[in-house]
């Protein structure tokens, strides 16, 4: 794999990984609350359309807090780990039926071994229909329309179970917490007689929309048109409107290429990691930058690929990327 000099100076690269944990803090509870202010709207009309409103909007917030897991995963919350896990845990993780460090584990490999066969990503991927690329636009539907119904949904959560829930060398005692989170929840649920508004409000975003978002996501970061053989085009970095910002790249997730390269940077400063890199002429000439998730990234994973690694590509053995 093709390398470049981009390298930023460590002074740029620590003052940007500077945490700022009220920003974070201020994420999640801004995501909990457009959750709560939609449920209450679709409550307050009482209509189809407010309904369907709600699961687009949950949906998000959703995505939202599955990318603040991502940042968990990496320590970019506060310098007590503990604090971190248990915090990361109980706030994002739990409720979206998975645990940070599962997630941290996945993650981190994906990191080392990006785009190769010991990356846990890309080898649960690699060859399967709904990650080659190009496809035709008719199946690109059916397979969107399939998180609609549940058919592709299905399909995810069996990879998604496989990849982030393994409770391997978790202590008794932290899975007897997790699973007393439950208990607990299902306690509240019973008790309130709110078991219909948790299946409707919050199973039904999940496995349709939540799950749609996130397969978009993860599509725009590796796959369609992409040139494996050099770092600066394996991942993709992508220019979102503004209306795309609210469901596919939540927190700055777009900014993925720099990420992979600096992942010491919490997401806060991605767009300033962004800058920083763009005023290196190499960089800037080769990234894989797209614009729009709805506009660039559909055109480049209908359009035939460019270089002989398209379709179900070869992984090549790159240059592991630091894991922090």
């Amino acid at each position: 794999m093709q390398e470049y000099g981009y390298n930023l100076d460590q002074k740029t690269v620590k003052a940007l990984s500077v945490l700022t944990p009220w920003r974070t803090a201020a994420a999640i509870a801004l995501d909990w609350a457009v959750i709560a202010a939609a449920i209450a709207f679709s409550e307050w009309m009482q209509t189809v359309w407010a309904l369907v409103l709600a699961w687009v909007v949950i949906g998000g917030r959703m995505h939202a807090l599955g990318v603040l897991i991502h940042e968990f995963a990496h320590y970019r919350f506060v310098s007590d780990k503990k604090v971190s896990e248990w915090v990361g845990d109980i706030l994002l993780a739990w409720p979206l039926f998975t645990f940070v460090d599962g997630y941290r584990k996945n993650h981190l490999a994906h990191h080392r071994y990006t785009n190769t066969e010991k990356d846990p990503d890309w080898r649960i991927k690699l060859g399967t229909r709904h990650f080659t690329f190009p496809q035709t636009w008719q199946y690109a539907i059916m397979n969107l329309l399939g998180y609609l119904v549940g058919i592709s949904s299905y399909r995810d959560m069996k990879s998604l179970i496989t990849r982030l829930s393994d409770d391997e060398g978790r202590s008794k005692t932290y899975q007897l917490k997790r699973f007393g989170f439950y208990v607990a929840m299902a306690f509240v649920f019973s008790l309130t007689g709110v078991w219909y508004e948790f299946a409707i409000y919050w199973l039904v975003p999940f496995f349709t929309f939540f799950l749609l978002f996130l397969y978009v996501r993860s599509v725009a970061e590796h796959f369609g048109s992409m040139d494996y053989d050099t770092e600066l085009a394996s991942s993709r970095t992508v220019y979102p409107y503004l209306w795309e910002r609210a469901f596919f790249s939540p927190h700055n997730v777009n900014y993925h290429l720099d990420h992979h390269l600096y992942p010491s940077v919490p997401f806060y400063n991605a767009p300033k990691l962004h800058a920083a890199l763009m005023a290196d002429p190499e960089f800037a000439a080769g990234a894989h930058i797209t614009r729009g998730y709805t506009t660039g990234l559909v055109r480049e994973c209908l359009a035939p690929a460019p270089t002989k690694t398209a379709g179900a590509p070869q992984a090549p053995v790159g240059r592991p990327a630091p894991a922090q």
